[in-house]
């Protein structure tokens, strides 16, 4: 059991300043509200996916325009599964 006066955990004065400046600028851009409805649920989840998989796609793409041009930053995000593997012996 601790006897005394303990030092170093008193609580500081909780500030008000952040939470008034947070009030003050408000975040920009578009609010979004997820979809409770099953069928916009499901829209949803289709969005998302479609979108992951075009993103991949222009990535992809990328990579293979700028491995094989004078892009050579891209050159290392090229996939491996093109190199053939030797076995080890």
């Amino acid at each position: 059991m601790v006897q005394g006066k303990t030092k170093g955990l008193t609580q500081k004065a909780s500030s008000s300043r952040h939470a008034a400046k947070a009030a003050a600028n408000p975040k920009k851009g578009q609010r979004h509200i997820a979809p409770k409805k099953p069928i916009l649920v499901k829209q949803a989840m289709m969005k998302r996916d479609l979108t992951a998989k075009i993103n991949k796609s222009i990535e992809n793409q990328m990579v293979n325009a700028a491995s094989s041009g004078k892009l050579t930053i891209m050159k290392h995000a090229a996939p491996e599964a093109s190199t053939s593997k030797k076995p080890k012996p």
